[in-house]
């Protein structure tokens, strides 16, 4: 089951990562404009949080791990419709892998909270790491994928393999009745202020992140960095990730709280994405690599602190929907108010003003979501 669950987590960022290295070709062969690809890139967010709050109805009719099975099995479906090369498949493609990933996001910390609530923390770590991980292999696989294949859409229907296979290891877990979860009652939840804490956490450090993958490379290239460079310096910062997540939910659940570790994640974060904004080029390998420590250590204690805040596995469900259907959508805005800063101010200064406004903003919600308490409702 565990094993399971961190290949679910896996192809969580397939389907969104493996477009942004391809955007080019994929313009160039369907003429698609800037405006159309700009939607391309902000749809799979906007479906992370308007799809993640159908994960307590079906949690609550069919039971978790017929959830996840239905989830797994849009991933490949959707992953495999934009084989086909036409913007209707693309599109279409994209918004139904999208919407089973919201629905994933929001199932996965339901299953550990119910299956292994004596290993939240090295569980969540595994599948966050996991979930990084995959992100950054299907961003450096595309680019090859489409050469050998000589075909983007190709390129993108080849993400749909691993699905299948996590699919086909998950659905052995299957129990012969479902295991309905009776949903904690939303309206609740909705009005409690720890809830709020945590999905204010989850969004806002969600915003930094999402700033990172849309603009940390341009504004490199435009700090003089060549562009292969830039997107190595980007690569870095996800691998890295990668690996800080293992470590860090059974390190910020030794103390008391996670006070001090949401806190001091969202810190060093934002000092590494100034380091990078202001530093001098030299010295940007190592604030890449911070950043993406950092970045690696708060989503994977902001995900660790969804199932640690809730009592029992119906509500870590409306939780979990909650923090990651308003946090996703918080996180959409991050890249478009940097752009719009940039191109206001003609300087990539204001990115740095933003990224301290979201994390002093981010260190206010974490240190309340870190209080050892329990949401009500």
């Amino acid at each position: 089951m565990a094993a399971g669950l961190v290949l679910i987590a896996f192809n969580l960022r397939l389907a969104v990562t493996s477009v942004a290295p391809i955007l080019h070709e994929i313009m160039a062969g369907t003429r698609l404009a800037p405006a159309g690809a700009s939607l391309l890139a902000t749809l799979p967010a906007l479906c992370f949080g308007l799809f993640a709050p159908v994960a307590p109805v079906l949690v609550r009719r069919f039971g978790p791990e017929r959830a996840l099975l239905a989830v797994t099995a849009a991933m490949a479906a959707g992953s495999a419709l934009r084989g086909i090369p036409a913007l209707p498949a693309l599109f279409g493609g994209t918004i139904i892998a999208s919407a089973a990933i919201g629905v994933g996001n929001a199932l996965l910390p339901v299953a550990v909270k119910r299956d292994f609530p004596n290993r939240v923390p090295m569980l969540t770590g595994l599948y966050t790491a996991a979930l990084c991980a995959g992100a950054a292999v299907a961003a450096g696989a595309s680019v090859p994928l489409a050469q050998a294949f000589g075909s983007w859409s190709a390129a993108l229907a080849v993400w749909a393999v691993p699905a299948l296979l996590a699919a086909a290891l998950w659905a052995p877990q299957m129990p012969a009745r479902p295991a309905r979860i009776v949903a904690a009652g939303r309206g609740g939840l909705w009005r409690d202020k720890l809830a709020w804490r945590v999905t204010l956490f989850m969004g806002l450090q969600s915003a930094l992140a999402y700033i990172v993958f849309a603009w940390l490379a341009p504004m490199l290239e435009d700090r003089g960095m060549d562009a292969a460079s830039a997107g190595l310096a980007v690569s870095v910062c996800v691998i890295v990730s990668a690996v800080a997540c293992i470590p860090a939910p059974m390190l910020a659940t030794r103390g008391r709280d996670q006070r001090a570790a949401n806190a001091g994640g969202i810190v060093v974060c934002v000092a590494a994405l100034l380091g990078c904004l202001f530093a001098p080029l030299w010295a940007v390998w190592g604030f890449a690599a911070l950043l993406g420590a950092s970045q690696g250590w708060i989503i994977a204690v902001a995900l660790t602190v969804i199932v640690l805040r809730a009592p029992d596995a119906r509500s870590a469900a409306v939780l979990s929907g909650m923090a990651q259907s308003v946090g996703y959508l918080l996180a959409s805005a991050g890249p478009l108010l940097a752009g719009l800063l940039r191109s206001w101010t003609g300087s990539w200064a204001s990115l740095g003003v933003l990224a301290v406004a979201i994390g002093a903003a981010a260190i206010w919600a974490g240190i309340g979501a870190g209080r050892d308490r329990l949401v009500r409702g």
